[in-house]
């Protein structure tokens, strides 16, 4: 089942990373505090959601025993968010996408995880897939934006802004994901962290929000937070499907993971009508056969 549950994950992301696109506002420096206001308010109500209708026996220790795990994970996605005023701008988006190779990595060295020499090629396909569908991506858009005429200060994308972002999300959330794997292979239940993990998000919207109104003096009305909405309700759709994923087989899931970049590609060219090249065409097929090569294995 671990499977499955990794590719609802990978659908249910590479979704919420359209929306998040669509809901990223480059002349609004608080979007990404907006977009975390969405996303912990939507995962707290699924928590709650969840301890209501489902019998489940919350033991709120948890929230304290999972935080270290849940801080790295709303840290590196906070630092995405931001990042996101700057995602056309950046030349280093493999960086980012490389976080499950490198939690892989991490799993594989330090928890003793291992997997068969066909699940590594596989694993092997999808990383490098990954990369280069990153690579292709930003070298399209620099071909638009000089088709375009479009110019770009140099400091934005090849100096500290362009760079620390996703140099920090990678290894924030490689950390994040590590972290997971180490907290399910002492025996946590995938239930009580994913309400861990929902119940601190809200805590975090909570501050955020207190901040950009109350002190920042900002407004926020639901009625303009619909991309917002959309990407919270997806992303918190993957994260239940997730946690049951990693605690399975995390030394593959979290190379699997990082396939949701596919799945933002196709729907960015089927909904924003983006074009796609032969290039990126040959890596989402190749990303597909590692995917395959794991689901039948």
């Amino acid at each position: 089942m671990w499977f499955i549950f990794a590719i609802v994950s990978v659908l249910a992301w590479g979704t919420a990373d359209l929306f998040y696109k669509k809901g990223s506002d480059p002349k609004d420096k608080y979007s990404y505090l907006k977009i975390v206001i969405m996303v912990g308010a939507v995962m707290g109500i699924h928590a709650v959601y969840v301890m209501l209708t489902s019998g489940v026996v919350y033991d709120p220790r948890n929230m304290i025993t999972y935080l270290p795990v849940s801080a790295l994970y709303i840290l590196s996605m906070a630092v995405g968010y931001a990042g996101l005023r700057f995602l056309e701008l950046s030349i280093s988006s493999p960086v980012q996408n490389s976080s499950g190779a490198i939690s892989g990595l991490l799993t594989f060295i330090f928890l003793g995880q291992s997997m068969t020499g066909i699940q590594f090629f596989a694993v092997g396909l999808i990383t490098a897939g990954v990369i280069l569908l990153s690579v292709f991506e930003q070298r399209f858009a620099e071909a638009e934006r000089k088709e375009n005429k479009e110019m770009v200060d140099r400091k934005y994308k090849y100096g500290a802004i362009a760079l620390l972002f996703p140099l920090g999300y990678a290894l924030i959330d490689s950390l994040g994901t590590f972290a997971d794997a180490w907290v399910f292979d002492r025996g946590m239940d995938e239930m009580q962290a994913n309400i861990s993990y929902e119940l601190t998000w809200l805590i975090v919207a909570v501050v955020a929000w207190v901040y950009l109104v109350w002190f920042k003096k900002e407004t926020f009305a639901l009625r303009d937070q619909k991309e917002r909405g959309l990407a919270a309700i997806f992303e918190t759709l993957g994260q239940f499907f997730y946690v049951f994923a990693i605690s399975a087989n995390a030394v593959i899931v979290a190379p699997l993971i990082s396939s949701y970049s596919m799945v933002s590609v196709i729907l960015s060219r089927i909904f924003l009508k983006e074009k796609l090249t032969a290039k990126q065409y040959a890596v989402i097929a190749m990303i597909m056969v590692g995917i395959f090569i794991l689901g039948f294995e």
